[in-house]
């Protein structure tokens, strides 16, 4: 191990950048790899083009026969760009996503073969479902699932690829994968906004949730990388002592981007452009080797593809530039760890984002009416939220100093604060000319167009609002982006249609007119949403005891933070907005569970692995050296050796201590793993795992890393940290 450490180290200082040439101009390769607009008016029918525009639009559905000339259409234009294979594109509940690629070729007789891909294929297609994530949804013997056409996300060529973006159901007809949830969320909160615009414009007849996420992940020499069983199984350090230089000069961020991480990018944003990722800006980090990618915002569903895609594609070209791409969430101890902030609005096809103030009260009243359900819907489902964010990786990173805390709290400063303190304390009832003119101007109309930022950005905030926008700051750099919007979109639709009901119900009682009723609601809504805002300091103590008084829940572990998603009233939401049902809320809760106890058992193992096979042996070497240096002091010395191997004997005995209490640990971690793979039931195992088996890394890490800082750097089997943050 030690010779491969530093053979790697050697091989990565050799390292030069790729050279990558430039091309044409970012506008104009956008998109060439995407069965676009553009592309489907050259290659499509004038019906089959109308058909699927109807079908983005308005979810009309598409005529098989119609599906026929749509994938000669496609077919064509893939083969034109070089494409030999089509597949269908999905996300399944493994996080990752799921491609079988098949020929357009078919043999016709003769020894004569045509290339062929008809509108069965692109419509539907049956992938062998039984080695997917399924919660009990099926049995292991039923294999049968479907993967269905999305024609809201463009098909795209990868790899020579006709890549179909599907989604992916089982034969009973439940969802097994992210996508189809999230449609659903999508429409629910489209059809709760488009009923909540009618208030303030007739004309709005779509609204459309958008989001943007920035992408953040550490670029590792790939031989490096390979030197590390953990990393190169688990995706992390699960030991190595912290380097001398950290980021504590903060030297790294916003600095000028090194030669081949620069390679990188650019070749990386040139396959973006092709697949119309748009990415739009790159960085260096706060951590030594750290990174962020961010694109224009775009509509939920494409903008959660365009993720999943590009974390496909980061790992492709990393390989190309000897780069390992790790976007565990805290891959290194003592570092900042990666997130991926989740940034959603609301926007209709009148060209308004909701979340934006407009030039007259009017605007700001719909602003205003948007803003503060946002708030309810996060104050009454807070811990769902948590529960949308909550991964084994994710526990790690936070409450750390680069990420909010797990209680849930929202970000609005001053400003807006104000502006909700002056609404609450309208008179309640109905307003008079006088009043409402007086509200109109000198509190809603206070809100500028641009939101002025008067107060610095709070990071320790996991739900902030940022001018226009709402930003989930809490989701994990690994997460697909559906898991925490198909919750945010879910519960902000409930909380809008519960507002129109509570509006209309004033109305019709005939004792306001809308505006008095508006006003009247929003003021409540306020005043039952104070708890979940917070300006100050997430990552105090202080924090924790107000938010406990608050009623606020505060989750830490993967384990406590999913139980929510059992709650009957959980579960009947989902199914009432007709998201999810129960067997697949059910089905969910079970696979994140299982996925847990894996993460931590794989951890588990590799982590014992390492200390007894690598470090224990490496120690104990060392130990025989310094044993057999005090062997010769006391040759030459005699009884007076002591006086010239006093650090010798220390260390001897240092290190014995340390090798005492790593196989100590490592014992009682495997025996604590049989106790936990024992039980049945998932919750007490998952627990288990949380509370009995993982405290034990931290234990068995300590004593390694201090033998780190002991042992002879030319025997130490693992590259360092500094080797592997500070070698660009």
């Amino acid at each position: 191990m030690a010779q491969l450490r530093f053979h790697a180290i050697k091989t990565s200082l050799k390292r030069k950048p790729l050279k990558i040439k430039e091309g044409k101009r970012r506008s104009e390769i956008f998109g060439a790899n995407v069965f676009n607009e553009a592309a489907m008016r050259q290659y499509l029918t004038k019906t089959a083009f109308k058909s699927v525009l109807e079908a983005i639009e308005k979810g009309t559905k598409i005529d098989r026969h119609v599906a026929d000339h749509i994938s000669t259409g496609m077919k064509e234009w893939a083969i034109s760009k070089g494409a030999t294979h089509y597949t269908h594109w999905f996300q399944p509940l493994t996080g990752a996503t799921a491609e079988k690629h098949d020929a357009f070729f078919e043999t016709i007789g003769d020894g004569l073969a045509i290339e062929k891909f008809g509108g069965d294929q692109l419509v539907q297609q049956e992938p062998d479902a039984s080695s997917f994530p399924n919660g009990g949804i099926r049995n292991t013997f039923e294999a049968r699932g479907y993967t269905a056409w999305d024609p809201t996300s463009p098909a795209f060529i990868y790899d020579k690829t006709l890549c179909i973006p599907t989604v992916f159901v089982a034969y009973t007809g439940e969802a097994l994968d992210f996508k189809t949830p999230l449609l659903r969320a999508l429409q629910a909160v489209d059809t709760a906004s488009v009923a909540v615009c009618k208030y303030f414009d007739k004309n709005v007849k779509r609204v459309t949730a958008s989001l943007g996420w920035e992408q953040e992940y550490f670029l590792i020499d790939s031989d490096l990388a390979s030197s590390r069983p953990d990393i190169s199984l688990t995706g992390r350090t699960l030991l190595g002592h912290t380097a001398a230089k950290g980021q504590q000069l903060d030297d790294h961020y916003f600095g000028t981007i090194p030669a081949r991480a620069m390679a990188y990018m650019r070749d990386l944003e040139h396959h973006c452009m092709l697949l119309g990722i748009p990415a739009k800006t790159r960085h260096n980090e706060v951590a030594p080797n750290q990174f962020e990618l961010a694109p224009i915002f775009e509509e939920a569903n494409l903008a959660v593809d365009h993720n999943s895609l590009l974390m496909d594609i980061m790992q492709k070209i990393g390989k190309r530039h000897n780069f390992t791409v790790l976007m565990h969430e805290k891959p290194f101890k003592g570092v900042n760890g990666s997130g991926k902030h989740n940034n959603w609005s609301l926007s209709t096809d009148t060209g308004v984002n909701l979340l934006a103030p407009g030039k007259t009260p009017m605007s700001n009243l719909q602003f205003l009416t948007f803003f503060i359900n946002t708030i309810k819907a996060v104050q009454d489902h807070e811990e769902l939220l948590r529960a949308a964010i909550a991964s084994a990786s994710n526990d790690h990173r936070l409450g750390a100093n680069e990420a909010p805390p797990a209680i849930m709290s929202v970000f609005i400063g001053d400003q807006l604060t104000k502006v909700l303190e002056e609404l609450e304390s309208v008179t309640n009832g109905k307003l008079s000319p006088e009043e409402k003119t007086d509200l109109k101007l000198n509190v809603v109309g206070k809100i500028p167009e641009i939101l002025r930022d008067n107060t610095d950005r709070n990071r320790t905030s996991s739900f902030a609002f940022t001018g226009n926008k709402f930003e989930f700051r809490a989701v994990g750099s690994t997460a697909n982006c559906a898991k925490p919007m198909t919750v945010l979109n879910t519960i902000v639709a409930n909380q809008l249609m519960e507002f129109k009901k509570e509006v209309d119900a004033l109305i019709k009682s005939k004792t306001m007119k809308k505006d008095d009723a508006i006003f009247n609601v929003l003021r409540e809504y306020i005043k039952k949403s104070k708890n979940i805002l917070f300006e100050g300091n997430g990552y105090s103590e202080e924090w924790e005891v107000e938010a406990k008084k608050r009623g606020l829940s505060n989750n830490k572990t993967t384990p406590e933070a999913l139980k929510v998603k059992m709650t009957k009233a959980n579960i009947e939401l989902f199914e009432k907005l007709g998201v999810m049902n129960k067997v697949e809320s059910e089905s969910r809760y079970e696979i994140e569970m299982e996925e847990y106890i894996l993460h931590i058992q794989i951890e588990s193992r590799v982590l014992g692995d390492i200390a007894r096979n690598h470090i224990v042996p490496v120690a104990v070497r060392y130990q025989n050296i310094l044993i057999d240096n005090v062997t010769g002091l006391k040759s030459i010395y005699g009884d007076r050796f002591k006086d010239f191997a006093k650090e010798q004997l220390a260390l001897i005995e240092q290190i014995s201590g340390h090798i005492e209490a790593i196989n100590s640990s490592v014992t009682d971690m495997i025996e604590a793993r049989k106790q936990f793979n024992k039980e049945t039931d998932i919750e007490k195992k998952a627990d288990g795992y949380c509370n009995k088996v993982k405290p034990l890394f931290e234990d068995i890490r300590y004593h390694c890393d201090k033998l780190e800082l002991m042992v002879d750097d030319e025997i130490w089997p693992m590259t360092k940290y500094r080797e592997l943050l500070f070698t660009k």
